[in-house]
Parts: structure tokens; C-alpha cells; sequence
């Protein structure tokens, strides 16, 4: 990776505080690793020799931390309560502990408890006097902070995490690697829907910057499960879903259960479809129903036996199923969500972690710092056993505030004050041609919304003729060529309701709408763009019209949401002016553009920008289901017009490098190449810079293993293999925790944040990388967040001020907004393109079947548990199955266009 050509001078320089705290380390502090192992010295009779389970690790190292024998080490180690211990001090050879082990929820040993031993083999050692000498920016040392496959800092720095978290490990509840909650009182408290409530915790994480070692810490939120019984929760949620089940709910959802002698925990992963009267079983030579079965072992009388479905609570290495009746489930507390969001959650979550900047500093300094175990005069403790302290203090850090640049249309100066404008009396600078459009009015019965009409009344509706032609009358208005006769008006007939039980994806409906298109469209004469009019927000049917124009019928489409267009007349005009810009980027008009100034550097040689994205399957997904790419790029010199080509790859989850690299990048970049020589007069670009998004700062080096070649290979295969174009690759990340806070009047917003054009690149950022935190936008809700830029590759030699500006001034660019955003307009072009493409396998990705969604399926018999050979097939036959789906992809007619946008 290049080295940091220098820092950056342009702008104004001010001076910050960000959410990184001074660690102290002693000089030659050794730091030993050992591996952690654990080994029944007498195993029990009848029991297989097996891997101890993660959580019986953990569970066991609970319980060594309380013997009286481990005191004397317990202030020098830290572990990461599985196989991962770090000392201060060598241990003594031969050291181990005898743990008669007590599950977590029982008061004592059970009978039949086994004895762990605990051993600690010795596996490395490390002297921070070479951390320390990397941070001074000792070139030799650069390697050595970062290991051989360039995943990670060197083990040191994670060794570093592990001591610097030790305390919220003890003394709070941890979720992923750096993330934990504590309790705070109605703070800690905050319901969102369904079962669920949002939760206030801290990330912690060690960062080396230069001359100083760091701790970054930040605010965050999760969701949490409300604890009680899980058939309440399940009936809560039939009630408000029209009989709807939470599978998403309930997977990895640990319950306790306490019909047996006692209390014992299982891990669910499923909604089953059979009801404990229905599901049958072999009991004592007879075959009995579940219901019957909980009756005469355990003395228990189901309440709701034919009203609720069974959950899945088999182990993963089970040979046998166990279902279990939701009402014997309990649902501890402190238990953190692990799937995906839905809409009114996820809303609800945004709108309470949007907290102004002073107040997320105060909570970082009043209960992150003491919760976390960070306090420079704490009491004995991890820190102290490794000689380590954490300064009270944010850090101050230079920053700079970049020029905003001016922006320009055909006609008309707006003026550009916080990093946006409006568009009053202004005209695009190119207009798209909409001689001939058309309207798609979709019947859904929605007829009122808050007192406001929604859907018209059909065709013959005044008001239906009224808003079409003041729709026209913006886009004429803005610079679009339009008809003097009206657009030609489709109306679906009202479509099938949802029907969770027959139809959960609404084909019914969306097999209306494709008929009535084809019925009314001539495929020889394909109007320009359909204006789709949707009475309001639905999960199905917007995917579905999205797919059949995109992918069936190679049709443009802009949607309108009624509910928004007519429920606020005030609001109407600026909701039209911002479908027209749209309508236009699709049709290759070109909005707006920035001075000849701000220009200069990006034009002084034939440039093509490039965006890069890869968007993997969720929670909600299909389990099988692929990753969709997309990889736009721009094809004129103004870098307005940027068409997409997409793809799929497989998830194999066995080489996690290849499946998170594009593993068809050459063909794509291929495509993207010969679009750009069609518009340039066949000549192709002297110069490519590549924003690549979606990638963690341990996978930068896998960019360069696995990308770059593929580069190198779409050149070779132009101009009989001459072609050689000078290349950057500039890696974006917002998955960060780094924020900035203002010291002075002079350079804060009214809410508390920094300025739009706010540069860092120095006191957070890495020692050797080029790297730097840009916020081009105006942050208008919460704490604004940067965008991390890192160079990764650079045949271009960009120095720092040159990519800096150039990447603020191109902000300004995004298409589809009069505002400058966050992620340079490539990258989050390549995010609009793989959201676009999810939606082609809306039924794969976003609304799986019984793995994962609402649904509720038929009722079955017995079955044997899946082996893994099993379940391998049925990823397989899913992938294959979105193969078929997904066909060819984009329309042909569509491929040259910003059909996503």
C-alpha cells in the first residue's frame, strides 16, 4: 500500500476534539499470549471425547475466575473468555486449574458435573517498544504492526483490546468483539416494536496513530429482546402482523425453560409449523402427540397447544429434533438481537441514537469512561496490572475546512450556502427527452391517509389530470423537453389484498400489474419512462414493478409515493422538483455541474470514476441466497452519467476472501470500459481512480490480492493488449466509530455539528497509510459522521490536497439532490445499483421464507434433523434458484443508462 505522501494544506485550519483517548504505555512492557485449553482429566462414562462448546468455555472461565488459587494472576491477564488469555508476567510451566463446572443459571454442580482442567500453552511474546517504534514512523517496523495476511493489526494490538476491555468483559453485557452495554436506569430502556427495546452501550477499541497509542470509544446502539414468555411475545406479534410468526424473532434467541428439575437453556433457531397437538412423536412403544407427551412426563398442561406453533431448539450437533412449546420458554433479560430490523424498528432505533454531538461527548466522558473501566485513577484492575493508563480527555486534533465549489445549471445561479441549494428558477443543464411518457396508476383501495386523499379515482378523476400536467409543467419548467399531449394513463385494476397465508409475497398482485402493462404497452414503441403512482409504502409491490421493468420489459421507471405528493400541498413543489431530477439523470440529461475551477485537477487528463460495491445476503435472506455486485462508471467529462453493470457471485462461507472480492470484476470492468469508449469518440480514459465501498480496513490488502489483477486483465484485453491506463484505488468506509466535535464558534453548525468540507488527516489517522476523514455534508440529524477515505493503490501519485479536494468538490455531484453527501457520488452510485439488484431477488434477500421471515407454512409431520450434506443442497438448490430468477440480469435497453438512481 503507498505510503502517506504527505498531509494536506488547503483550507482553513481549525482545531477539534474526536472520541480518542491517550493510552500510556510502559516502556519494554511484555506482553506473553497463551493458548487457552481445556481437557476433562476423567471423562465421564458413556460420554464421547467432543470439543468443549464456546459457551461452556466461557462459563468455565467464569468459574476459575472465582477460585482462590487464581487470585494471585488475576490482575495480569486478560482473555476473550474462550481460547485467548494475555499476561503481564509469564505463568509458571504446568500451570492449570481443576473447575468442577455449574451451569450459569443453577446455584451449584449438578450430579453428574464435569471436571474441566484449564492449561495454558504459550504461543507468543511481544515487547511494545516496537509498537512504539512503528508509531514514531520507523519505515521497518511498518510491516511488523500488521500480520501476514494483512487481516488485522499485529496480534499485539488485539492483545491491547483485550486488556483495554477486560473490565466491561467482567462487568457487562458484550455484543460482537467491541461492543458493550451496561445498565443505566430508564436509559437502558428504550421500547421499539414487537418484543424488542433499543439499548445504549460503548465501542472500545485500540487504534496505534502516530506517536500515540489511542483508544477509540463511542456511543452505540442495539436492540434488545424484552424479557418474559415467549408465547406472549409470539401471540403480541400474530395479533399486530394479521397472523404473521417472528421467525427473524427467534432465531439464535436463547430461552430457559424450567419443566425439568432445573432450569436449562436452549438456542432456538426456528418457528416450527406443527402445533403441539399436531406434531406427533414415539413415547414409551406408542406414538403420542407433543401436547400429550409434556402432559404425562412432566405433569404439564399446554394453554395454548393448537394456537401456537412449536420452536425449533435442536443443537447444532444433535442427531435428533427438539421442538418445544413457546409457553415453557422464557426469554432472559440482557439478551441482544442479532437479526434484522424491521421498518418500524429500525426507524425507531435511528430516532433515538440521533443524539447531538455535545451530548454524545458528555456521555462518552461521564458513563463511557467509568463504565468501561477507563478512569486514569481507577482501582486495581487490568490496566494497572499491565502498567497501562487511559488520559480523561477527548483528543484535540488539526482539521481543516475545505472551499465548498460553486455549482452551475443552464440557466440561473443558486446559491450554495451549508453545502446545499434549491433549484427556484433554475434550468438543467441538459434535458432529458420525455417526448413520450407514461403513467402506471396502481389500484390498491388505499383511499384516505390521516384525513388526506390518497389514490384517485380512477381515470376520469380531475385531480388525477391536474397532477400529471403539474408534474409536466416542473419538468418543462426545469429544462426537459416535453409533449404537448398528455402521457398515455395505465390503471391497474385493484389488486388481490395481502394474504399472509396463501399469497405472503403479494404474486397475485404483482402478476396484475405485469399483465396490465403488457396489455397496454407496444414493445415497438416503448415509452420513455413510466411515472409509477403507488398509494403508499409496501414490501412487495414496488420490488415487483422494479423487476419487471428492469429486468422483463427494459422500461425506465420513476416512483411517486401518494401519501407524500398530495398530503401536503405546500410540499408538492419540491417533492416534484426532486422526481425530476431523477427522471432526468435516467433519460442522460445532466443537472448540474461545478465550476471550471473546481474541475481543473479531475480534467486535466481523460479520467474515467469508477464505484464499486458488493451487498451480501442478511438475516432476512434465504440461507443460499448470492451477493449481489454492482460497478458504475462514469462516461463524460462532466462525471454525471454513470451506468452500472451488475452480477451475482455465490456465498460459499468457505473462502471468506474470495466472497467478499468481486469475483467477476473483469468482465464487469470490461463492459464499463467499452460504454466510456462509445461515448468518447472511441477513445478510452488515460487515467481510472476506483472508489471501492464496502470493504473493512482488514480486507484492504485482499483488494490488491484479488482485484487489482482482474484490473490488469480487463486492460490487456483492449487495444490488442496495449492498453495500460494509469490506476488509483481509494478504499471508502463509514462503518467506523470516529467522530468529530467542535472547539470554537467560528466552525460549528447550529446543531452541534462540524462544518460541511470538514478534512482530517492527522492525529486519528494510521501512521504509514494515506488516509483522511472528510465530512463533505451538512449533517442535519444526530452526530454528522465522516467518510474514511484510504488510498490503497496509486499509479497516479494523487498528493494529499489533490484527492482531498477532489473528493469534497466531487460530493457536490450526487445527481439526484441539490446538496453535497456524504460518500463521493461513485460510491453510492455502486450502492444504489446493488440495492436496485436486490430488489430482482426481493423473495431471495430481503423476505425469506420460513429461515426468516413472517410467514406461516403448513402443518407437518416428524422429521429427521438436516445433515449438513442437506443443508448444503438446499443452499445450493436456493442459488441455483436465484440464478433463474435473476437470469440475464438488467434489460439490455437499460444497460447503457443510471437506471437505479
Amino acid at each position: 500500500m503507498p505510503l502517506r505522501p504527505g498531509w494536506g494544506t488547503k483550507g482553513k485550519p481549525i482545531v477539534l476534539r474526536a472520541n480518542f483517548f491517550a493510552v500510556t504505555l510502559p516502556k519494554d512492557l511484555k506482553i506473553y499470549e497463551y493458548e487457552i485449553k481445556y481437557t476433562e482429566p476423567t471423562p465421564r462414562p458413556g460420554k464421547k471425547k467432543e470439543k468443549i462448546p464456546g459457551p461452556v468455555q466461557g462459563q468455565t472461565l467464569v468459574l476459575l475466575e472465582g477460585l482462590p488459587a487464581y487470585q494471585p494472576f488475576k490482575t495480569h491477564v486478560a482473555h476473550d473468555r474462550r481460547t485467548r488469555l494475555v499476561s503481564s508476567k509469564g505463568l509458571p510451566e504446568n500451570l492449570h486449574f481443576d473447575v468442577l463446572f455449574t451451569e450459569e443459571l443453577e446455584n451449584g454442580p449438578r450430579p453428574d458435573a464435569p471436571t474441566y482442567r484449564v492449561t495454558f500453552d504459550l504461543k507468543n511474546e511481544y515487547n511494545t517498544n516496537e509498537l512504539t517504534q512503528a508509531m514514531e514512523g520507523n519505515g521497518q517496523y511498518r510491516e511488523s504492526t500488521i500480520d501476514a495476511a494483512g487481516k488485522e493489526k499485529l496480534s499485539l494490538i488485539s492483545a491491547l483490546n483485550l486488556v483495554l476491555q477486560q473490565h466491561a468483559s467482567r462487568t457487562g453485557i458484550r455484543v460482537g468483539k467491541n461492543r458493550y452495554f451496561f445498565d443505566f436506569g430508564n436509559r437502558s430502556h428504550i421500547p421499539l416494536s414487537l418484543g424488542l427495546y433499543a439499548r445504549q452501550g460503548f465501542f472500545l477499541s485500540v487504534r496505534p496513530t502516530y506517536k500515540q497509542l489511542m483508544v477509540n470509544i463511542n456511543v452505540c446502539m442495539t436492540a434488545f429482546y424484552e424479557p418474559g414468555n415467549l408465547a406472549d411475545a409470539m401471540l403480541e406479534f400474530q395479533r399486530r402482523s394479521q397472523g404473521g410468526m417472528p421467525n427473524i424473532f427467534v432465531d439464535r434467541l436463547q430461552v430457559i425453560t424450567h419443566h425439568l428439575p432445573y432450569p436449562k437453556k436452549y438456542t432456538l433457531c426456528k418457528i416450527v409449523s406443527a402445533t403441539a397437538r399436531r406434531q406427533m412423536m414415539d413415547y414409551e412403544g406408542a406414538r403420542i402427540s407433543i401436547e400429550q407427551f409434556f402432559k404425562k412426563k412432566y405433569n404439564v398442561t399446554l394453554r395454548h397447544a393448537d394456537d401456537l406453533p412449536l420452536v425449533d431448539a435442536t443443537g447444532p450437533n444433535s442427531r435428533v429434533l427438539t421442538y418445544l412449546p413457546a409457553e415453557l420458554c422464557e426469554i432472559p433479560p440482557n439478551q441482544a438481537f442479532r437479526g434484522l430490523l424491521d421498518s418500524t424498528s429500525t426507524a425507531a432505533m435511528i430516532k433515538v441514537a440521533a443524539n447531538p454531538p455535545p451530548f454524545n461527548a458528555r456521555t462518552i466522558i461521564n458513563d463511557g469512561i467509568p463504565s468501561l473501566g477507563l478512569r486514569h485513577n481507577a482501582h486495581e484492575g487490568p490496566l494497572q496490572g499491565f502498567g497501562l493508563s487511559v488520559g480523561n480527555d477527548m483528543a484535540a486534533i488539526p482539521a481543516r475546512v475545505l472551499d465548498a465549489p460553486m455549482v452551475s445549471y443552464k440557466v440561473g445561479k443558486p446559491n450554495v450556502r451549508d453545502a446545499s441549494w434549491n433549484i427556484l428558477n433554475v434550468k438543467f443543464h441538459k434535458g432529458g427527452n420525455m417526448q413520450k411518457w407514461a403513467v402506471l396508476l396502481v389500484t390498491e383501495g388505499r383511499s384516505m391517509d390521516r384525513g388526506s386523499p390518497l389514490e384517485f379515482q380512477g381515470g376520469q378523476d380531475p385531480a388525477l389530470k391536474d397532477f400529471v400536467m403539474t408534474f409536466a409543467k416542473k419538468c418543462s419548467d426545469s429544462g426537459m423537453i416535453t409533449p404537448n399531449t398528455p402521457p398515455q394513463l395505465i390503471i391497474t385494476p385493484r389488486l388481490p389484498p395481502k394474504d399472509f397465508q396463501n399469497d405472503p409475497y403479494r404474486e397475485r398482485a404483482v402478476g396484475v400489474i405485469r399483465e396490465t402493462l403488457r396489455k397496454n404497452l407496444n414493445p415497438q414503441n416503448k415509452p420513455s419512462f413510466i411515472l409509477v403512482l403507488l398509494s403508499g409504502v409496501d414490501d412487495y409491490i414496488y420490488p415487483g414493478i422494479k423487476r419487471i421493468c428492469d429486468v422483463e420489459l427494459g422500461l425506465h421507471t420513476v416512483t411517486m409515493l401518494l401519501s407524500k405528493a398530495r398530503n401536503d400541498p405546500r410540499k408538492q413543489d419540491q417533492y416534484f422538483s426532486n422526481v425530476a431530477l431523477k427522471v432526468n439523470i435516467k433519460l442522460g440529461g445532466i443537472n448540474h455541474m461545478l465550476d471550471p475551477q473546481s474541475m481543473a485537477w479531475l480534467k486535466e487528463k481523460k479520467t474515467m470514476m469508477v464505484g464499486i460495491d458488493v451487498t451480501h445476503p442478511s438475516p432476512r435472506s434465504r440461507k443460499g441466497s448470492p451477493s449481489v455486485v454492482a460497478v458504475v462508471a462514469s462516461i463524460d467529462d462532466q462525471f454525471v452519467q454513470y451506468p452500472a453493470s451488475l452480477a451475482i457471485q455465490r456465498n460459499t462461507n468457505i473462502d471468506r476472501e474470495a466472497e467478499e472480492m468481486v469475483q467477476d470484476l473483469e468482465t464487469m470492468l470490461l463492459e464499463r470500459l467499452l460504454q466510456y469508449q462509445k461515448h468518447n469518440n472511441n477513445r478510452l480514459p488515460d487515467r481510472i481512480l476506483v472508489f471501492r465501498d464496502g470493504v473493512s480496513e482488514g480486507q484492504f490488502r485482499l483488494v490488491i490480492r484479488h482485484e487489482l489483477p482482474k484490473f490488469l486483465s480487463a486492460f490487456k484485453r483492449l487495444q490488442n493488449g496495449t492498453y495500460r491506463p494509469k490506476l488509483s484505488i481509494v478504499v471508502c468506509g463509514k462503518r467506523h466509530h470516529s467522530y468529530n466535535y467542535a472547539t470554537g464558534a467560528d466552525h460549528v453548525m447550529k446543531n452541534g455539528n462540524t462544518l460541511p468540507g470538514t478534512v482530517v488527516d492527522k492525529g486519528v489517522t494510521d501512521v504509514f497509510d494515506h488516509d483522511f476523514y472528510l465530512q463533505a455534508h451538512h449533517g442535519l440529524q444526530g452526530s454528522a459522521k465522516t467518510t474514511h477515505y484510504t488510498v490503497v493503490y496509486d499509479e497516479n501519485a494523487m498528493s494529499a490536497d489533490a484527492i482531498q479536494e477532489h473528493t469534497n468538490r466531487n460530493s457536490y455531484l450526487y445527481a439526484r439532490a441539490t446538496k453535497a453527501v456524504s460518500l463521493i457520488p461513485p460510491a453510492y452510485y455502486a450502492d444504489l445499483a446493488c440495492e436496485r439488484a436486490r430488489l430482482y431477488l426481493n423473495n431471495f434477500l430481503n423476505l425469506a421464507d420460513s429461515d426468516g421471515s413472517s410467514v406461516v407454512g403448513s402443518a407437518g409431520g416428524g422429521r429427521k434433523r438436516k445433515t449438513k450434506e442437506d443443508e448444503q443442497a438446499e443452499r445450493e438448490k436456493v442459488f441455483q434458484d436465484a440464478k433463474k430468477v435473476w437470469g440475464n440480469g438488467l434489460h439490455e435497453s437499460l444497460r447503457g443508462s443510471m437506471f437505479y438512481i
